[in-house]
């Protein structure tokens, strides 16, 4: 039916089942702009008009499962510009992959790929159904026995897909369905006894990240030379001092969107260098959000032509690196008094300080070299407001005497299960 400017195209009743009925479409007007409604029964109503297309979504079980109809449009061949059921769910499959890394910069530690889901499930649930990828292209596995399994342990709305859409993190398997030697999350479930539980562990994982361009050099750097030296770009405001800050925007929005305990951003020291923090949580949610926020990081990277990457050094010389600082809790660090077991968890951190370094994040030597706010890889110190501290006690937290203690010392490509799994088994397990 045309009316006016505009024309609306209806698909029969069958493609939103039997039961539906049949599709009634009217004609009235509204001030001087002509519209056209269309009802498709259970209640869903689509309105045409000049300045654009209105859904009135009043059944909640098909919300977002019709495309709104294309107002102001010049008419199509047949069949183009329909109003179609789309009930299918786009899934986006998501996990760490195996690749052992180098000493050069490692952008991409992420993997992912997408299935459609005939009958969609709601975000949050973790039951989308397993599936198999190539490990033989991922560094998990060998050509002749090359299928591992992916299965889904955490999911969250889709926010650059939207709609009914979902983000699906992964654990791997193996084809007997035991944990892959890359599954270093299932390693914090092993170590989650009653007795931990009780501590109620919480974290803040602060994430570092470097942009460059398409050119291999930092984003908003010159094609030749270097900018002003370090000083002006901690936090800074204005172009002079800013590169990327429409990414990082972006990637805080969808962070949200998602339902990611994310807590702050912030522009970092070294020019083209910025943060964001996940948490507080507990860390299994934490490893989670940090993995999904990192592969939105990614995602979002390609949209903008800008190439985020987790090197603990990008670049050499007067520069800081890039870090993963994670703050650490327990139930008694934040009660009254709970300084004392902050400084007892120090001291088991001090026994312990070789074992977190050798896994820590690839690539860490040549950013912990105590300078750039950083304690010599080979030297473990703390102290109350120490930059230059491995673990460092905040000042408020020195003034309430409680709170919480911050491990300076992980790389920004830390494995995030790993730094809580090994900051639980120092010092609450040994």
């Amino acid at each position: 039916m045309a009316c006016a400017a505009s024309s609306v195209s209806v698909v029969g009743a069958s493609a939103l089942g039997s039961a539906a009925a049949a599709p009634s479409v009217r004609a009235e007007r509204r001030g001087s702009a002509a519209v056209a409604s269309v009802s498709l029964g259970n209640g869903l109503v689509f309105r045409n008009a000049s300045a654009g297309a209105l859904a009135s979504r009043q059944n909640n079980e098909l919300s977002g499962a019709v495309a709104p109809a294309l107002a102001s449009r010049p008419r199509r061949a047949p069949g183009a510009g329909r109003v179609v059921a789309q009930l299918a769910q786009k899934a986006e499959y998501i996990w760490m992959d195996g690749q052992e890394g180098s000493k050069g910069i490692k952008f991409n530690e992420m993997r992912s790929k997408t299935k459609v889901i005939p009958k969609p499930l709601p975000a949050g649930s973790i039951d989308f159904p397993e599936w198999s990828f190539d490990g033989s292209s991922t560094g998990q596995a060998q050509g002749n026995n090359s299928d591992c399994i992916l299965k889904p342990v955490f999911s969250c709305p889709d926010p650059i897909r939207g709609d009914h859409h979902v983000l699906v993190l992964c654990e791997v398997l193996t084809p007997d369905s035991k944990p892959h030697r890359t599954n270093t999350r299932r390693l914090i479930e092993d170590i989650l006894s009653e007795d931990v539980l009780a501590q109620e562990t919480l974290f803040g994982f602060e994430q570092e990240y470097t942009m460059f361009g398409k050119n291999g050099h930092p984003y908003g750097w010159p094609d030749a030379g270097y900018p002003a030296p370090q000083g002006p770009f901690y936090c800074g405001v204005g172009l002079e001092a800013v590169y990327g800050r429409p990414l990082v925007e972006a990637h805080l929005d969808a962070c949200v969107k998602a339902g990611l305990k994310i807590s702050g951003i912030n522009a970092e020291v070294m020019p083209g260098q910025w943060e964001f923090q996940i948490g507080p949580a507990g860390p299994l949610e934490t490893g989670d959000h940090v993995m999904i926020a990192r592969w939105l990081l990614h995602r979002l990277g390609e949209d903008f032509g800008i190439i985020s990457t987790f090197e603990p050094k990008p670049m050499q010389g007067d520069w800081n690196g890039a870090g993963a600082h994670t703050n650490y809790s327990t139930k008694a660090m934040r009660e009254e008094g709970g300084m004392s077991a902050i400084k007892a968890a120090i001291e088991k951190l001090s026994k312990k300080h070789k074992e977190h370094i050798a896994q820590y994040g690839l690539g860490n030597e040549r950013r912990l070299t105590g300078k750039h706010e950083t304690a010599n890889i080979d030297t473990f110190k703390s102290g109350v407001a120490d930059r230059g501290a491995s673990i460092r006690i905040p000042l408020p937290v020195s003034l309430a005497n409680k709170g919480y203690l911050e491990d300076r010392r992980p790389a920004a490509n830390v494995d995030p299960y790993v730094v809580c799994r090994m900051l639980i088994q120092t010092t609450l397990k040994d």
